[in-house]
């Protein structure tokens, strides 16, 4: 396989050449851990930005163009973009905060905290609570979805077969049962 040159064992690679792959490999693995290296300096994040490439060259339909350059620098663009998928991804993961309904009963009262704090704090979770009750089931999975576990509202609509557009009309009315419940609830002294 040594013989081929890179274009030929990518039209391989197209033709679900195992061998081909593993030949590219050889020649390319370290340079494109390197390459994410650079990106996060996390080994880990190099190892799976690694195999993230090498299974796109397997699995994409497109594969190089010699009329577009050299295969390196395609190769280096395909490290770069899926470098930057495991970024924001990872980005989003960080920004998750995990929710259960049962979170709410295990918030820590501060016992060294003001007494006004610490009704503050029950009172709050109470009406929220109590704003949830209003929701559809639907409704808690969506609001779920898109602020505990960081899905964007196009996401939701893939993942749902709904359009984007009842996702979104969705969202409004489930925000604004929580406004209408909070903002009773705010009146009677929730900040």
């Amino acid at each position: 396989m040594q013989q081929f040159s890179d274009e030929q064992l990518m039209r391989m690679i197209m033709e679900k050449q195992s061998a081909a792959l593993e030949e590219m490999y050889d020649r390319y693995a370290k340079l494109v851990y390197s390459f994410a290296m650079k990106a996060n300096k996390d080994t880990q994040f190099a190892k799976e930005v690694v195999q993230l490439v090498f299974t796109r060259l397997w699995t994409t339909s497109k594969g190089y163009d010699p009329q577009k350059g050299q295969f390196v620098n395609w190769l280096l663009t395909v490290t770069r973009n899926v470098s930057i998928d495991q970024l924001r991804k990872l980005k989003k993961q960080a920004a998750i905060v995990p929710y259960e309904p049962s979170d709410w009963e295990r918030l820590p009262d501060d016992p060294h905290g003001h007494p006004e704090e610490i009704i503050s704090r029950k009172w709050r979770k109470q009406h929220i609570e109590q704003a949830y009750r209003h929701l559809s089931d639907s409704q808690v999975r969506l609001i779920q979805a898109l602020y505990w576990e960081g899905y964007t509202l196009s996401e939701i609509a893939e993942r749902s077969g709904e359009p984007l557009g009842t996702v979104k009309s969705r969202l409004h009315q489930t925000l604004k049962v929580l406004r209408k419940h909070l903002g009773s609830a705010r009146g009677e002294g929730f900040e």
